[in-house]
């Protein structure tokens, strides 16, 4: 055969080896079902993340801060939020010691800062404790808005989906809003401008380069570093936050140390009440659905506390309770201070709050002693006896029951302004006989006493019960000429948005209850009580008048008197009733009134 007619057998390449090696393969093989298990694990985690819209806008409880008459802020209950603003509206300077302090690549990154988790990551395990965080402003946003606080791999995965959403949903500036209005900053405020109204008295849109660090560094502790909880700590801090800026090249040192040095001491004096007014507040509290109804709202409500003569009240009843009385196994005391249209300018409730947070200036219901006398002779004088009238100082019996003085012996005929001065038991009760038990519980309660009173011979020396702000408000009308006043705490109620929900009008006053000649009499009786009497102890440098009052077996011990500008009463003794070492109202109770009567009055 030709080799024409031959075919030629087709050319074969041989197949080409892999330049793979099986371990490469491998590699990429296992790359592959990581990558099909991460979109597994966030197909998992996305089904399962929170209604973004629902969360944003889910149910908090109304807000309500109190503050005091001259517009400090004495407490605050419920979530407190300020105006909603935009980043572009607060400073600069605070926007900066945010990113310096919480993420400085906030404007770089995607949502999540690799190397941000990195580097706190480094810094944890070189320290071998947690001293650094990961998370970016955009995953705290996640937290904060859509989040449970709780601690877990599954929620921390969850931040990280949210923040990326977040990223790719709104732009850094939104993002920063939603930041700045909703992070959480201590003393029950949400969002910067709640935190300035609440530790400066501005707004957010005012805050200086100092307060815009102090707030910033809140952002790592806000419980701890508030103002209100330690001021020289969030000074401390704000310094901190100052050093910062400097340090990511928002401001040079020498503008750092010159904000500190400026603003240090302003942390001191911002707008705070320390904890000051607690059992206060709390009366308030109660009220306050009793003016307007349901709070469905934000509410600022203006006091009529004096927070400063509030403070010094706290710290003279405290100081009294914790030395001489603890000598005198004297537990607890109350202070009421009113100024003469009924308004309250110092209530407080216990020798400490943090202690007890139960009232015995409006809830404790203690034995007067002979502090109720006044109401006995005012019924008399009513009725036309006058203060040199003539009784005997002498034994007594009605109904089977003798009183005895507390000097135990008697004095024979003495006048009343006598009787009252040296709190002569024998004669009160022969007054109330002759002016009739009816007509002297119907002066108390026209002058101001609420709680039962019984009709039995013992009412004129005080053994019915009443409570520390019903029995000094009664004495109001012997102080302003007969007019009786109703006390009271608040003076308006406003939202957030300023529309006025309550306004008092005029004082507390409910008209005349006793007749002017009645009242100037027996004012000067009282007077007696201090220049003369059992109450010289609380004598003061201005004319005063008041009564004292010990209950049987020493057990309370009271004084209640006034000057032109206050009335005021003090109660000592103990919540189980257990009799004191024979204190007397003469004794403790007016030595206390007369310190916080100095320091009413401008003393110390």
């Amino acid at each position: 055969m030709s080799s024409r007619g031959r075919r030629k057998a087709p050319h074969i390449t041989p197949k080409s080896k892999s330049r793979l090696s099986p371990g490469v393969r491998w590699l990429l093989t296992l790359c592959v079902w990581a990558l099909i298990a991460l979109l597994g694990l966030v197909t998992f985690y996305a089904t399962d993340l929170p209604d973004v819209r629902e969360a944003a806008a889910a149910p908090r409880q109304p807000g309500i801060t109190l503050v005091s008459r001259d517009g400090l802020t004495i407490a605050t209950q419920g979530d407190i939020y300020g105006a909603p603003l935009q980043a572009a509206e607060v400073p600069k300077s605070l926007i900066q010691a945010i990113v310096a302090t919480e993420d400085r690549r906030f404007f770089s990154h995607f949502g999540l800062d690799p190397l941000g988790l990195m580097r706190a990551t480094y810094a944890n395990l070189r320290a071998g404790k947690v001293v650094q965080g990961g998370s970016t402003l955009t995953q705290q946003v996640a937290k904060n808005l859509f989040l449970s606080p709780e601690r877990s791999y599954d929620r921390k995965i969850k931040e990280a989906l949210l923040a990326l959403w977040l990223e790719r949903k709104f732009s850094k500036e939104q993002i920063l809003t939603m930041y700045l209005n909703r992070v959480y900053l201590g003393a029950g405020t949400y969002g910067v401008d709640a935190a300035a109204k609440r530790y400066f008295g501005t707004s957010a849109t005012k805050l200086n380069l100092y307060q815009s660090a102090l707030i910033a560094g809140l952002l790592k502790a806000p419980t701890r570093y508030s103002p209100a909880s330690d001021p020289v700590l969030a000074d401390k801090r704000a310094k901190q936050v100052l050093l910062n800026m400097a340090n990511a090249g928002f401001l040079t040192s020498a503008q750092a140390d010159k904000a500190w040095t400026q603003g240090a001491g302003w942390v001191t004096a911002t707008r705070l009440s320390g904890g000051v007014g607690r059992h206060f507040a709390d009366w308030i509290m109660e009220q306050v659905p009793s003016y307007i109804g349901g709070i469905d709202r934000d509410l600022i409500i203006t006091t009529t506390l004096d927070l400063g003569l509030q403070r010094k009240a706290e710290e003279r009843l405290e100081a009294m309770v914790s030395g001489p009385g603890k000598a005198k196994r004297v537990g607890q005391g109350a202070v009421v201070v009113l100024s003469p249209d009924g308004a309250v300018r110092a209530m407080v409730g216990g020798a400490s709050y943090g202690d007890s947070q139960f009232n015995r200036a409006t809830q404790a219901l203690r034995q007067p002693g002979s502090a109720f006398k006044p109401f006995v002779y005012l019924t008399a004088l009513d009725m036309g006896l006058d203060p040199e009238t003539r009784l005997m100082d002498a034994p007594i019996k009605v109904e089977g029951w003798s009183p005895q003085n507390f000097t135990q012996d008697f004095a024979g005929e003495v006048t009343l302004s006598e009787a009252v001065a040296r709190s002569i038991n024998t004669v009160a009760v022969r007054v109330q006989e002759m002016a009739g038990r009816r007509r002297v519980i119907e002066t108390a309660r026209k002058m101001g006493i609420l709680t039962p009173l019984t009709d039995r011979p013992s009412l004129a020396l005080g053994s019915s019960e009443v409570t520390l702000l019903d029995l000094t408000a009664a004495y109001m009308p012997i102080a302003n000429g007969g007019f009786a006043v109703l006390p009271h705490g608040i003076l308006y109620i406003r939202d957030t948005q300023g529309r006025v929900l309550y306004s008092r009008d005029g004082g507390g006053g409910l008209g005349r209850v006793v007749k002017p000649e009645a009242a100037s009499a027996l004012n000067r009786m009282l007077a007696g009580v201090i220049t003369e009497g059992t109450g010289t102890a609380a004598r003061l440098s201005i004319p005063a008048a008041g009564k004292t009052g010990t209950s049987q077996d020493f057990r309370d011990a009271w004084f209640v008197g006034y000057t032109q500008d206050y009335v005021a009463g003090v109660w000592m003794g103990n919540d189980d009733n257990r009799p004191t070492d024979r204190v007397t109202g003469g004794g403790l109770p007016a030595v206390l009134w007369k310190q916080i009567l100095e320091a009413a009055h401008g003393g110390a």
